[in-house]
């Protein structure tokens, strides 16, 4: 067996729910669908939730890939190739009986459908023994399971995984040991009104990307990347000091992390900025103020839109009296507290709060209602997207119209989802495919603020 060998390929059900054209993806290997996944999908598919309509999207491409076939070829396995769109695959498609499996022994209950999908892993393993047979699955105890039961090769779904390891993920902003200047040879500077551009040599960062920032120990030096070639770099002088000066709503940034994400907020030219950073942090707060600061004060958009998805294990929101927006009060909490701290100091915070609400239009959504919206000039403000998928934030980030800014944040330390890590997370998928937009930034907020006995939690539980 050679790395060139075609391989089989055992899909779960979670893979098809998480990427429903997931098995056009291995290339010119095999990939075999167990009966057991097709009866998952047919239950799910009819369910009043969001991850039904990526089952009856599976099902009808599965179909739509065997329709022509004959039960013998199903069982053999179908080319791939021949399907239309843009696609690399090159092997089979076949669906494994599973209900003909005999129960072997008492270590897998075929009861279970888990079971009889490790079972058909089994069963191939034994059939092609010199071929490798893997199982793909994102349930982390079915991989466990599957190892004890005597599975060689099992393996997450990573398609869609750009980096390896949380610790390469881009935290938008390059912070430089001793003084900047120190490390730069020649330098052209130029003047354009009051702001202050200076082009460096290439090899003075070699890895840089659009709208990145550059600070340097010194406490003096703050600037951000606004083009570059492969002999120079571009970048705006912003001045440390000014940006501690920035002021949103009544907020000021209470250390550089937090300046550059203001930087980032209030410049009408980000058309989607991405927060991320430890639990009290300050990214809610920052991006509530910010907002408010473009739609109420400068008038640049008309509305805030304040979304977030809510857990899988309440993942309707149906149970909950009243309105759409009353529904997700609750799980939109954060938000109404930074209202509140954005105007304690008030005479009247609850009159505060209400005139705002409206001055503002401040609309809480649900994300299960965000599919086919197209929204214009408003900004949108994404909180816990570290909870979404690659696929989510998609239909989040499409409906962005002429005029919308859209603001995610998220903490990828906290993940509720079962099958999502911090690597395998749509928050992460989109700081990496958006670091080098010119129209997005990113930046990481290094150090909780919100209370000293917060940061000696992130810092020691």
């Amino acid at each position: 067996m050679t790395d060139s060998t075609p391989k089989y390929y055992i899909l779960d059900t979670n893979i098809l729910l998480h990427e429903p054209l997931a098995f056009l993806n291995f290339d010119e290997h095999h990939v075999v669908i167990p009966m057991v996944v097709l009866e998952e999908l047919d239950v799910i598919k009819d369910r009043q939730k969001d991850i039904s309509r990526e089952a009856r999207t599976a099902i009808r491409s599965l179909e739509n890939a065997l329709k022509d076939a004959t039960p013998e070829q199903i069982l053999a396995g179908v080319s791939l190739s021949e399907i239309q769109g843009a696609h690399l695959a090159a092997g089979t498609l076949s669906i494994f009986p599973d209900y003909r499996l005999k129960q072997q022994d008492a270590v897998l209950n075929l009861s279970e459908n888990d079971h009889r999908i490790i079972q058909t892993a089994l069963a191939l393993q034994q059939q092609h023994l010199n071929t490798k047979v893997v199982l793909v699955t994102k349930d982390i105890n079915m991989r466990l399971k599957a190892k004890g039961a005597g599975v060689k090769f099992v393996e997450d779904y990573r398609t869609d995984q750009l980096i390896d390891d949380i610790r390469f993920l881009s935290k938008g902003f390059i912070e430089i040991d001793g003084d900047f200047w120190e490390h730069v040879g020649e330098v052209t500077s130029v003047q354009q009104g009051r702001d202050t551009y200076h082009e460096v040599p290439r090899e003075t960062l070699p890895t840089v990307f659009h709208n990145q920032y550059i600070i340097d120990d010194t406490e003096h030096f703050a600037a951000k990347v606004v083009g570059y070639d492969e002999h120079v770099i571009r970048v705006h002088d912003l001045s440390y000091e000014r940006m501690m000066g920035y002021r949103a709503w009544g907020i000021q940034p209470k250390n550089i992390y937090q300046a550059m994400a203001l930087n980032a907020l209030l410049d009408p030219n980000m058309d989607l900025v991405i927060l991320t950073g430890p639990a009290g942090s300050g990214k809610t707060l920052l991006a509530l103020a910010a907002a408010l600061e473009l739609v109420v004060e400068q008038g640049i958009y008309e509305k805030i839109i304040v979304t977030r998805n809510t857990p899988e294990i309440a993942e309707s929101i149906g149970y909950l009296p009243g309105t759409e927006e009353e529904k997700m009060a609750p799980w939109l909490a954060a938000i109404t507290d930074s209202l509140e701290v954005l105007h304690k100091h008030d005479e009247s915070m609850d009159a505060s709060l209400n005139y705002i609400m409206s001055k503002a239009n401040i609309q809480l959504k649900s994300l299960n209602f965000m599919r086919g919206r197209s929204i214009q000039n408003a900004i949108v403000i994404l909180d816990e997207a570290q909870n979404l998928t690659a696929s989510q934030l998609k239909t989040i980030i499409t409906r962005c119209g002429t005029g919308t800014k859209i603001i995610c944040s998220g903490n990828l330390a906290q993940i509720d989802s079962y099958y999502l890590t911090a690597v395998t997370s749509g928050l992460t998928y989109i700081v990496e495919r958006f670091k080098d937009y010119p129209g997005s930034a990113t930046v990481n907020l290094n150090g909780v603020v919100r209370s000293s006995l917060a940061q000696f939690a992130e810092e020691n539980l």
